[in-house]
């Protein structure tokens, strides 16, 4: 198997970077299940922010549909065959600011309860022998379902906030197979490389 995997970008637009393994690995501050080279990417609008950051949403938490990526297609960043897709979890309000804080330290509870409660809605891509997982999909768009054949940039389902998860975001990484609790971390680059926290790219083209 292949030490590190070529991805596609699984979105069109603008997409903020965050927690990406090219600043550090483990990219989440953990190892566990295989996220060592996990990688994040917040959908941003023309001015490159998420979401105006005024006084209300610096003290209270917000709606996500009040995001600018709330909802924007999530694609296949491969060609392979579904062997997961989890569209049970509720879509929360997400946490900017002071709110982000007690988020934060509540955040050993969701763990507790597996991968699954952290990854909210999801769905895991097989191809070649590497699996690559989309995580915080919108509750109702997983559009995709177990043995099925996809294309690179077919839509799985919709950018969400389920899951561990503090605004809409895509979280993305691959791993040697499907059982989350004994894969190994494949490292992962777009176009031959991974972007670093801070920049934003657009259909797999870094943006200046």
């Amino acid at each position: 198997m292949n030490a590190i995997v070529e991805l596609s970008y699984p979105f069109g637009g603008h997409w903020r970077v965050r927690n990406s393994p090219a600043d550090r690995v483990p990219s989440h501050g953990t190892r566990l299940y295989a996220s060592a080279y996990a990688i994040d990417f917040v959908p941003v609008d023309e001015r490159d922010i998420s979401a105006r950051m005024g006084f209300q949403a610096f003290m209270r938490p917000e709606a996500p549909d009040r995001f600018a990526g709330f909802g924007r297609p999530i694609l296949s960043p491969v060609a392979g065959t579904v062997v997961s897709a989890h569209d049970g979890e509720e879509d929360h309000t997400a946490y900017r600011g002071i709110p982000s804080v007690g988020y934060a330290l509540t955040q050993y509870r969701r763990a507790a309860f597996g991968w699954r409660a952290l990854a909210g809605n999801h769905v895991l891509v097989e191809s070649n022998g590497v699996v690559v997982a989309l995580c915080h999909l919108r509750h109702g768009s997983v559009a995709v379902r177990p043995g099925m054949r996809i294309r690179r940039g077919e839509v799985l389902g919709l950018c969400g906030n389920s899951g561990n998860s503090t605004e809409p975001h895509v979280h993305v990484q691959a791993m040697d197979g499907a059982d989350i609790a004994s894969a190994a971390p494949v490292q992962i680059v777009f176009s031959g490389r991974v972007p670093k926290s801070g920049e934003i790219v657009r259909a797999g083209r870094a943006l200046a």
